[in-house]
C-alpha cells in the first residue's frame, strides 16, 4: 500500500487515477478545488482535500495532511492543468499569469512543500503535454498553456538532478490527445483516440514503477496529432 497525493481529480484523467489507485488499495490524497465529482465515490481509500494551487497557503494544507496523518509519501502526480484558449494578441499578462499559477508555480510549490516527506523510492510525475516539448507541433491559441507545459519539464528535470543522491525520481509524461474536458476546450470538434481511463492505466502502471527505469527523463505519450 503506498501513499498517493494527485492533484486535478475533479474530472478527466485525475478523477479515474484517484479511483485507480484507490481500488488497487492504496492511500489517495486527491487534491482539487472542486471535490464534489468524488465526494459522490465515497471510496475509503480516497481523502479529498479542497485546494487551489495557484494559492501557496492553500498548497500548505496538502503538507499538513501529511504531517498530522501519513508522514511519507510514495507517489507525488501533478496532474492539474488550467488551459487558456485565445489568439497570442489577446493574451494579457493575467492570462499567462494564471496558466503559469497553477501549470507551474502550483507544482514547484506543492513539490516543495512535500519535499520532506518523500524519501528514498518515491516517484514525482508531472503531467506535461506534447505541446511543451521542443520541436514538436504547435497550435494556435495555446502560447500560456503550451509554454507552462515546457517550463514543468524543464523543472523536472533539474529536481531530478538536484534529489538524486535522496534517489527521489521525477519523471514527465508529455500527453498527446486524450479525451477529457480539457481536450474539448483546447480542440472542440476533434475525437482523441484515447479515452481518460485508459490513459489513467498508462499512468498508473508509470508511476508505480516507471522510476525503476527513468529518472529526470521526458515520455512522449503520443500516438496522434494533436
Amino acid at each position: 500500500m503506498k501513499n498517493v497525493v494527485i492533484t486535478g481529480t475533479s474530472r478527466g484523467i485525475g478523477f479515474e487515477l484517484a479511483k485507480l489507485f484507490a481500488d488497487k488499495g492504496h492511500n489517495v490524497l486527491a487534491i482539487s478545488r472542486n471535490t464534489a465529482p468524488l465526494k459522490t465515490v465515497n471510496h475509503q481509500n480516497i481523502t479529498l482535500l479542497s485546494v487551489d494551487l495557484s494559492i501557496n497557503s492553500d498548497v500548505k494544507k496538502v503538507a499538513d495532511f501529511i504531517k498530522n496523518n501519513w508522514k511519507t509519501v510514495d507517489i507525488l502526480i501533478n496532474n492539474a492543468g488550467k488551459l487558456i484558449n485565445k489568439p497570442f494578441t489577446e493574451l494579457t499578462s493575467d492570462d499567462f499569469l494564471e496558466v503559469y499559477k497553477v501549470n507551474v508555480f502550483g507544482v514547484a510549490e506543492l513539490t516543495k512543500n512535500l519535499i520532506p516527506f518523500l524519501q528514498k523510492g518515491s516517484h514525482v510525475v508531472t503531467i506535461s503535454s506534447m505541446g511543451g516539448v521542443q520541436g514538436s507541433m504547435k497550435f494556435p491559441g495555446l502560447a500560456a498553456y503550451s509554454s507552462a507545459k515546457g517550463a514543468v519539464i524543464t523543472l523536472s528535470e533539474l529536481l531530478a538532478e538536484e534529489y538524486k543522491e535522496q534517489q527521489i525520481s521525477f519523471n514527465v509524461l508529455a500527453l498527446g490527445a486524450v479525451q477529457t474536458e480539457m481536450l474539448a476546450e483546447a480542440f472542440p470538434d476533434y475525437k482523441a483516440p484515447l479515452s481518460a481511463v485508459e490513459m489513467a492505466n498508462y499512468i498508473f502502471d508509470f508511476s508505480t514503477t516507471g522510476n525503476k527505469f527513468y529518472n529526470g527523463k521526458v515520455l512522449e505519450v503520443s500516438s496522434t496529432t494533436p
